[in-house]
């Protein structure tokens, strides 16, 4: 079979070896030089501060766990320098919370010419070095964009079925942790892979399972389940099992994958899948304790504990220049800046309202339940599930089947609420969201980190179709929330709407909420009472009507400021029902308004809050005239704060202002 003729934009092999290696012995007794994995790690720690100090978030547990796995990887693929590494390799993170770790690997290489300086960058606006693998910006360095945990076993499977059938010779390495191999898709290829394998149709296959017994909100085992069984499957389904119990001793690591490698070669019927047992936070005491294995950077911004921190890494040896660079960056530490703020709001996330809510309903007896997959943290119902131990379950990084566990509960009277990051639940959890409806079991799901409020994790984690994916599914309504009491009051009506339509006898409509990441005034006016189903008019005017919702509500506000200023008046409108359009509000207000519409959100235009409105208008025969600013058909990026992305599609204050005074 021919291929379409592809131009393939990975860099070539290193011509150099690392600035700073180790040397160990190959299996055939000749010495091997290495990237030194405590470098890896002391440069994640920087470029993570710079991150930190940008105000991103960022990962450090799992990239110093990979830390010898991949420096073994990259030493056997960049070894031969005399062809390309990726005509005899191909390489699949499927770990992309590790990838800052491969970014600091090929630093020290400089691999597509990547210098240390690149690494200060990392995860801002302006890097391609974005906080997961993304093949749309680092093509030189990313073959398959990886985030979602689970993804890029399925899609190595495909490269190996590929090199198959074009015939190249070529073999398939990937990587994959503990807690990406309790995905459904993941568990799909682990039977696929050695299936597909025994009748011929693979290339050779590695794959490399880093097994510390840790995900994000603490260990495995005790949190969920243990995963040894499913790794004892492995065997059983046609898999070469090899088992390294030194995962962070570089000498046993690298024979153990120069092995593994050797075996799949001799026999591409039988893949190898190598377990390494590993230390998640290797290298520091404090996050090798940590029950979740330090998964983010522990470090604050400008952190006295950076040096020490370092330190330990290196077991006090710190290369100068690693111990110059971190001094720098303290000593850039900006002087404390006097506070400007004149509100007297208190600013929050959103995610805590609906913790209170769902408090207060189990105080009176309603029999709420979650169901979470590993996120609890960051959605917010962890405060939940420690108000009410008994009241929550955590299946494991499993997003479609919490949707669907969720389902059997409520089929059994229960109130369930599932969580996760928006992206997660409209792509993984999809198929049981419908079902959900179809099976007239209604849940209630808080989905955050929805649109770009995700800046710094890239755009494998933006969800910007979170409303065309989910506002047509019959039964469901869609609710975008911008503050901590606005989800506390829909909360609320959620759980208690629920319980009053089942008990009727009527179907109940799921609730799916969205919302952000990043603090928000706890209200945008304290006499909002929150009717269900109603958008709320925040201000009114006679020149324009500005309707958004969730985080661009607060732009919004400030952008009708500022047109008061120039003389014109804005109606601002928050429209949280995203596919129960408010009509009658609406066109009260564009009466108001001589029928002048600006819609706002941080959603795709096709299929948002704005096409809904557009659309409920226009079969009304209301005399309008709109523009609507929506992300135009384009992926996100890293960035270190939202409001970059804002304004670099058009969602800012000043894109607002500009819209109104062109309608």
């Amino acid at each position: 079979m021919k291929p379409l003729n592809l131009e393939n934009k990975l860099a070539n092999t290193p011509s150099n070896g690392p600035k700073y290696s180790t040397t160990v012995k190959s299996i055939d007794g000749t010495d091997m030089t290495l990237a030194c994995p405590k470098v890896t790690r002391g440069l994640v720690a920087l470029m993570n501060q710079h991150a930190v100090i940008g105000g991103a978030a960022c990962h450090w547990g799992g990239p110093a766990a990979f830390a010898e796995m991949s420096s073994s990887l990259h030493a056997i693929m960049f070894k031969d320098t005399s062809k390309n590494w990726f005509d005899t390799f191909n390489f699949v993170n499927d770990a992309g919370h590790a990838e800052n770790g491969i970014y600091a690997l090929r630093a020290n290489y400089g691999f597509d010419n990547l210098t240390f300086e690149d690494l200060r960058k990392f995860r801002s606006v302006e890097s391609k070095l974005t906080g997961h693998g993304e093949a749309h910006l680092n093509p030189e360095g990313v073959f398959l964009s990886n985030g979602p945990l689970g993804s890029g076993v399925p899609q190595a499977q495909g490269l190996a079925l590929a090199d198959k059938l074009i015939g190249n010779d070529r073999t398939t390495l990937c990587l994959l942790s503990d807690g990406g191999s309790m995905e459904g898709e993941t568990k799909e290829s682990f039977a696929a892979i050695p299936g597909l394998a025994s009748k011929g149709k693979l290339n050779p296959f590695v794959l490399v399972i880093s097994d510390n017994n840790t995900k994000l909100s603490g260990r495995i085992e005790e949190d969920s389940f243990s995963m040894e069984p499913t790794f004892d499957s492995l065997a059983t389904l046609g898999w070469n099992v090899i088992r390294e119990e030194h995962g962070n001793d570089l000498q046993k690591v690298h024979n153990t994958l120069e092995g593994a490698i050797e075996e799949a070669k001799k026999d591409p019927k039988k893949p190898v899948c190598v377990i390494v047992k590993t230390v998640k936070g290797f290298g520091v005491k404090s996050t090798e304790e940590s029950a979740s294995g330090g998964h983010g950077y522990p470090l604050k911004a400008y952190d006295d504990k950076l040096v020490p921190f370092l330190d330990e890494i290196f077991e006090d040896n710190t290369p100068a220049e690693l111990t110059e660079w971190a001094e720098g960056i303290l000593e850039s530490k900006p002087a404390p800046k006097e506070s400007a703020t004149t509100s007297t709001v208190k600013k929050e996330k959103v995610q805590p309202g609906f913790a209170r809510a769902a408090i207060e309903a189990v105080k009176n007896g309603l029999p709420v339940f979650s169901v979470s997959s590993d996120l609890q943290g960051s959605t917010g119902i962890k405060d939940f599930q420690k108000a009410y131990p008994d009241h929550f379950v955590d299946v494991g990084i499993a997003e479609s089947n919490m949707i669907n566990t969720a389902v059997g509960l409520s089929k059994q009277g229960l109130i369930p609420v599932v969580d996760t990051f928006a992206q997660f639940a409209i792509t993984k959890g999809n198929l049981p969201l419908i079902m959900s409806s179809l099976s007239q079991a209604p849940i209630i799901g808080l989905f955050s980190h929805a649109g770009f409020q995700d800046a710094a994790d890239g755009a494998s984690h933006q969800a910007t179709t979170y409303l065309a994916a989910t506002s047509s599914i019959p039964h469901v309504t869609t609710v975008v929330c911008s503050c901590s009491s606005e989800a506390q009051s829909y909360m609320t009506s959620a759980i208690e709407n629920i319980k009053k339509e089942r008990e009727a006898g009527r179907v109940a409509d799921s609730v799916l909420f969205y919302f952000g990441r990043e603090n928000h005034p706890e209200y945008y006016n304290d006499s909002l009472t929150y009717e269900w189903g109603k958008a709320q008019v925040l201000q009114e005017g006679t020149d324009v009507t500005i309707v958004t919702n969730g985080p661009l509500v607060q732009k919004a506000l400030n952008a009708a400021a500022e047109l008061a200023k120039q003389g014109k008046s804005a109606t601002v409108i928050n429209s949280p029902f995203a596919n129960k359009v408010d009509l009658d509000t609406l066109k009260t207000a564009l009466a108001k308004t001589n029928g002048k519409l600006i819609t706002v959100e941080d959603h795709q235009l096709i299929g948002g809050m704005g096409s809904m409105i557009v659309h409920e208008l226009a079969m009304n025969g209301v005399d309008f005239k709109v523009k609507s600013l929506a992300n135009r058909g384009k992926f996100g990026q890293s960035a270190y704060m939202a409001d970059e992305l804002y304004a670099l599609h058009g969602l800012s204050e000043n894109h607002i202002i500009e819209a109104c005074l062109s309608i």
